[in-house]
């Protein structure tokens, strides 16, 4: 019996979100907000462009610059936002398909449409 650590489990988790994705929060205090993926971390979460803002009182450093009260992004979980499809401006969960040139991306299962990257 192989005992599978937290550090091995990690090194294989695919998200169906990437860096650059328009995507919608779709449960949550900021529900119905879209915005474009800004990083997806490791915990499960991603950070999205002007969605859950929070506020930082942060004191003057050498490297900062000037201190004060910052609003940045916080982190939300992936599991609730979904990919916004170019073509159908909804929602949708996303499939693979394998191209013509045999390069496999990702596809809208409402519409059909292949999504970038």
């Amino acid at each position: 019996m192989i005992l599978l650590t937290k550090k091995v489990l990690m090194m294989h988790r695919r998200f169906h979100v990437k860096r650059d994705d328009r995507v919608m929060v779709i449960t949550g205090r900021e529900k119905g907000k879209v915005g474009k993926v800004l990083k997806v971390l490791k915990n499960d979460s991603v950070i999205v462009e002007k969605v859950n803002l929070i506020k930082r009182h942060t004191r003057p450093s050498p490297y900062t610059g000037k201190g004060g009260i910052l609003e940045k992004e916080a982190p939300i979980h992936v599991s609730n936002v979904m990919v916004l499809c170019n073509k159908c401006m909804n929602p949708v969960r996303l499939g693979k398909r394998f191209l013509g040139d045999g390069t496999k991306s990702r596809v809208c299962k409402r519409c059909g449409e292949v999504l970038e990257s």
